[in-house]
């Protein structure tokens, strides 16, 4: 009789244990990559946690396992929507690479569904073959989106050399070139966009906060203009959808420039008489805000720093950068930084919440200040609040202090909080020293010569042989 009962649980066992694989089967070969995409990540469960209107399990109404359910939901929806991403797929739009960067990392890593979804939805397991998949998707993805001559291993690195170069007409950049330097731009003629913005001081002022008319401060720290370009909006909040948009900010802000209106600017401008001139040979229609921001916008599409030590290893150059840096950029890649630090501009390519792992915010002992709610201060969405822009990590060993709130005055203070609020990992001495030694090879040149800073920070964290 107990050999019968073993015998029979024996078979059961392996019954289920068959069904279990074909459930989680890959998708059929015949499928397109991008179908075989949206089946994985569908038959995952993805959007039972990772969406505003979630798919919800059909145990999410019992009282235990429905709170469980609901607090995944929570945080899945939090850290990441994945709604767009879905659309974009099944209609072939443009996604977003950090998307592309969060999913391929999970998917890799087979973090996410976790046991606990996956042992009672079958079929929903990330198996090696399904990361396989997605992972080929992602190089495809890159090979496809970028066009900066990535060869090899390094077609798939989620970061991408600067461009030497922009297409831009040269004439309106020269006058933007002026008019970012030109102080008549506020109130009082004391306050230029490179007041706050300093080319000699990597695009930032080095200040918790930026000084306006009058020495007034402004409320967030003033993130550098170089390589903005690259970013996806403009400001913290994102409230800017192009640099031109962000030029027409700071002149009206009552803080910054305090200027009425551009009409005010412009009869300050227009008294120039040869600088009307140069302006009205460029622009036939003369002196208006669309004009003034649009120059401004034109010189800030020059304000590229190519060439860093890491972008020479990304076009080849093996010994562009050590050991240590390499093993700095492994770690970075392995802890996720590189799901949201992406691209060119090594970030500005997403809004992220601050304190993903950890309240940052409870933990800064701080009052909470407008410019703390982030994107929320725009859209009104709960789910935005103390969500930012992710900043551009390009010479970002020039550009202290760190942190919307200009908290953090060193990038080895910054780093480690990134780890702890981030992450949620305590990086070790090591661990930290080889991020650091990987983000001072970020650092590029501005007109052929190494970008510098004539500040000089107190702390100095890391020397490169």
């Amino acid at each position: 009789m107990k050999k019968k009962l073993l015998s029979l649980v024996v078979i059961v066992a392996a019954l289920l244990a068959a069904v279990y694989i074909y459930e989680n089967r890959t998708p059929s070969a015949e499928l397109s990559a991008t179908e075989r995409v949206v089946a994985t990540l569908e038959r995952g469960g993805c959007m039972s946690c990772h969406s505003s209107n979630p798919d919800l399990p059909f145990y999410a109404t019992l009282p235990v396992a429905g709170a469980v359910v609901m607090q995944d939901v929570d945080s899945g929806y939090r850290a990441f929507d994945m709604a767009p991403m879905m659309e974009a797929l099944k209609r072939g739009g443009r996604i977003s690479p950090v998307d592309v960067a969060k999913v391929e990392r999970v998917a890799l890593d087979g973090r996410m569904p976790s046991p606990k979804y996956y042992l009672i939805n079958w079929g929903s397991q990330m198996t090696s073959a399904k990361g396989e998949i997605i992972a080929d998707w992602a190089e495809d993805y890159r090979e496809a989106y970028y066009d900066d001559g990535l060869e090899g291993d390094m077609a798939d690195e989620p970061l991408r050399p600067i461009a030497l170069s922009l297409p831009v007409d040269k004439q309106k950049a020269a006058l933007g070139k002026l008019l970012y330097h030109d102080v008549r731009l506020s109130v009082d003629n004391t306050v230029s966009c490179a007041s706050c913005h300093g080319l000699n001081t990597a695009g930032v002022d080095n200040k918790q906060y930026s000084e306006g008319v009058g020495g007034q401060l402004g409320g967030v720290n003033a993130p550098t203009v170089f390589n903005a370009v690259y970013n996806f909006v403009q400001f913290w909040d994102g409230r800017a959808a192009t640099l031109a948009d962000q030029a027409a900010g700071p002149p009206l802000n009552p803080v910054e420039m305090a200027s009425a209106s551009f009409d005010e600017i412009i009869a300050k401008l227009r008294r120039d008489r040869q600088l009307t001139r140069a302006f009205t040979q460029v622009y036939p229609d003369g002196w208006s805000q669309a004009n003034i921001t649009d120059a401004i916008e034109c010189f800030e599409m020059t304000l590229l720093t190519p060439n860093s030590r890491f972008d020479k290893y990304l076009r080849g150059d093996e010994d562009a950068i050590t050991e240590e840096e390499k093993d700095g950029y492994e770690l970075f890649k392995d802890y996720g930084c590189a799901t949201c630090h992406v691209g060119p501009n090594v970030g500005g390519e997403s809004y992220e919440l601050m304190g993903l792992r950890k309240h940052y915010f409870a933990d800064r002992g701080l009052p909470l200040t407008v410019e703390d709610n982030g994107r929320f201060k725009e859209t009104g969405e709960e789910r935005d609040r103390h969500r930012f822009k992710v900043p551009g990590l390009r010479n970002v060993a020039l550009t202290w202090p760190y942190y919307h709130d200009g908290t953090r005055e060193t990038l080895k203070e910054a780093v480690c909080n990134m780890g702890t609020y981030q992450v949620g990992v305590s990086l070790s001495d090591d661990e930290e020293d080889k991020i650091l030694a990987f983000l001072h090879t970020l650092t590029g040149e501005y007109e052929g010569k190494p970008l510098t800073n004539e500040n000089v920070q107190v702390a100095a964290e890391y020397d490169h042989d």
